[in-house]
């Protein structure tokens, strides 16, 4: 491949849940392909809520100051270019406008605030489990304990954050400051014990807009991938927007591909889908491997125990246990869970089944329930096509007890839609 052909010049990649596993560790595969891409000269900008100070490390690991790599820090309050050490931009939350929020999360016993200043974390209870949390993830930062967390910055803070093991809290003090502060601050809840605020008009997606200004690149040519809210900016950016298959749904929706997870080379898998061996077709590479490993975690798919086992083209099955999460009160299989077994196996079978620039769009279900599994029991759903059209596909699925008897018998039409522009789509 030579470096004409690569259609992106830009890949922003969030940290936490995306770039690095559950444990915070660059997976050998994600350090070769992120240097495989750079070495093809696509630049890498490594986008996180993390301070500057947090990123360094696996900028470091990833050469990025080599290949002339940036580091978008503070969910975009700082962008630094590391081939020249240049600090591109730069906005500050203006302390003038902070003793309402600080007041506020002082009258909460559940909450905990701290900032950020001359690469050390400010805090007054430097002995806070989340504190300490923090230092740990960026990589042994500096705590600095102060009596009051306002008077104790020199400077204005590039970003607070809000912490508790209440996530309801986070919630309402973030509606609360939200109508209080309108257009001067922003709020992100970048996980379900982090509250995380910037000025407002600072996100990832503003400031690497600002980047690809300044390089002269065009949206198209980026790629933007995330897990979190705090990423929707540029993954609504992005060309090609991407969210990982652990990301929350609302990311999911918002994505244009989901690649498999950050504990399973999510990255790798991405950047040589579309960057070191794209095909052209960009769903007829559909594994059972795959969509089982986009499934896992919090999907419907995953809470019941759905696996996909076999896909071809115009054939599929998938199984289901009979346990506490699909069952009756009685002890015997759900209809409904029945019915989300059959759903999915014809939602898999259509996906192997589109062609380029189309997506799915719906599915209508309809089921004869005919016999009963029992717990313990795992039924299967044999899913085979019976009519392929240019808007729809008709399933007709099995589901079938481990003995073979047949459970239920079930109609799902799939139905299709064109897009334009081509957009890949799993």
């Amino acid at each position: 491949m030579t470096q004409r052909e690569i259609p992106y010049k830009l890949v922003a990649l969030d940290l936490d849940g995306t770039l690095v596993d559950d444990q915070k560790r660059l997976l050998p595969s994600t350090i070769s392909s992120v240097m495989a891409i750079q070495e093809l000269g696509v630049k890498v900008v490594l986008a996180s809520g993390r301070p500057t100070f947090g990123c360094r490390a696996i900028a470091k690991t990833l050469r990025l100051d080599q290949y002339g790599g940036y580091i978008l820090s503070y969910n975009g309050g700082k962008l630094t270019s590391l081939g020249d050490g240049k600090i591109l931009a730069r906005r500050a939350i203006p302390k003038k406008l902070l003793p309402h929020l600080y007041e506020e999360v002082k009258k909460r016993p559940e909450l905990t605030i701290f900032s950020y200043e001359q690469q050390m974390i400010v805090s007054e209870t430097p002995d806070d489990h989340y504190v300490l949390e923090e230092q740990r993830v960026d990589g042994g930062m500096p705590i600095r304990g102060v009596p009051h967390l306002l008077e104790g910055l020199i400077s204005d803070p590039l970003k607070l954050a809000i912490t508790s093991d209440n996530t309801h809290a986070l919630y309402q003090i973030k509606e609360e400051m939200e109508a209080y502060y309108g257009e001067q601050l922003n709020f992100f809840l970048t996980n379900e014990h982090f509250l995380d605020v910037v000025p407002r008009g600072v996100d990832k997606g503003s400031t690497i807009e600002f980047l690809l200004e300044e390089l002269g690149i065009d949206r198209s040519e980026l790629i933007a991938v995330g897990d979190s809210y705090n990423d929707l900016g540029m993954i609504q950016v992005a060309g090609l927007g991407v969210a990982m298959a652990n990301a929350t749904e609302a990311v999911k929706r918002s994505a244009d591909y989901v690649t498999t997870s950050n504990n399973s080379d999510g990255i790798s898998h991405l950047l040589n889908k579309f960057i070191l061996q794209p095909k052209p077709d960009n769903v007829g590479d559909l594994s059972v491997e795959l969509l089982n490993q986009m499934m896992e975690g919090n999907t419907l798919m995953g809470t019941l125990g759905i696996r996909c086992t076999r896909l071809e083209e115009g054939y599929v099955e998938c199984t289901m246990p009979v346990d506490g999460r699909t069952q009756q009160p009685m002890g015997i299989l759900h209809g409904g869970a029945t019915l989300a077994l059959a759903e999915t196996a014809a939602g898999y079978g259509s996906l192997l089944l589109l062609q380029e620039n189309e997506i799915q769009v719906g599915m209508q279900v309809s089921g004869n329930h005919i016999s009963s599994a029992h717990v313990g029991d795992t039924v299967t759903a044999v899913g085979k096509i019976i009519h392929r059209g240019r808007s729809s596909h008709v399933w007709n699925i099995d589901i079938l007890s481990g003995r073979g008897k047949l459970i239920s018998s079930i109609r799902a039409v799939s139905y299709t839609h064109l897009t334009l522009p081509t957009t890949p789509y799993v």
